[in-house]
């Protein structure tokens, strides 16, 4: 068993795809009390937080999960600026346009600390993955229709690859599930072979 400590839908969904058995912690971390001008240190920062906190919430060796707590953020770098959720419609108006046409990095924090053993607690295992992401010349009305739909609002970088978003990314390079949130092929690597053990087949 996994605990992710995400609110994010979309996590939620690669895991339970993957066939990750896991459940949800939100951490309630206040990420605009976390500030790094690098955005791959900021992501790591964020995940470490989320994971270390739901961690600390586990009162017994009962509480914890088989495979540890996970934690993740997820940051869209494009012309050299830092973009997570934007705040309204007008903002991810503006983006798009910015972005359309264009490459952003989507770089993914991850952070996995691991149950307490007998020796003591392990440092927590920890990772960025990022991924190029080549979006479609849209014209003015595609942007504000897709804006419109409101799915740009709930995600890092104003769209989701799963969703709509499909339709308006022409080309990734590196990880596909990591622009979701969640790099599946790192997870694989961190806990092999539990995770393909406990997988339903």
């Amino acid at each position: 068993m996994l605990l992710l400590a995400s609110a994010s839908p979309a996590r939620r969904r690669l895991l339970e795809q993957a066939g990750v058995p896991h459940r949800v912690q939100v951490s309630g971390v206040d990420e605009e009390g976390i500030q790094e001008p690098d955005p791959q240190q900021l992501v790591q920062r964020l995940a470490l937080a989320k994971a270390q906190a739901v961690a600390g919430s586990l009162t017994s060796a009962a509480a914890w999960p088989s495979m540890g707590v996970l934690g993740c953020d997820s940051l869209l770098v494009v012309q050299q600026e830092v973009w997570g959720k934007p705040r309204d419609a007008a903002e991810a108006v503006a983006r798009w346009r910015r972005m359309a046409g264009g490459w952003g990095d989507l770089h993914t924090g991850h952070a996995l600390v691991q149950p307490p053993a007998p020796g003591g607690i392990a440092a927590p295992l920890q990772a960025v993955v990022t991924t190029r992401v080549h979006f479609a010349a849209l014209s003015a009305a595609a942007i504000d229709s897709y804006v419109a739909s409101g799915e740009p609002l709930a995600c890092a970088g104003g769209f989701a690859l799963e969703g709509r978003g499909g339709l308006v990314v022409e080309r990734l390079e590196g990880c596909f599930s990591n622009v979701i949130g969640l790099s599946l092929p790192l997870l694989r690597r961190w806990l092999d072979p539990g995770v393909l053990d406990s997988a339903p087949r």
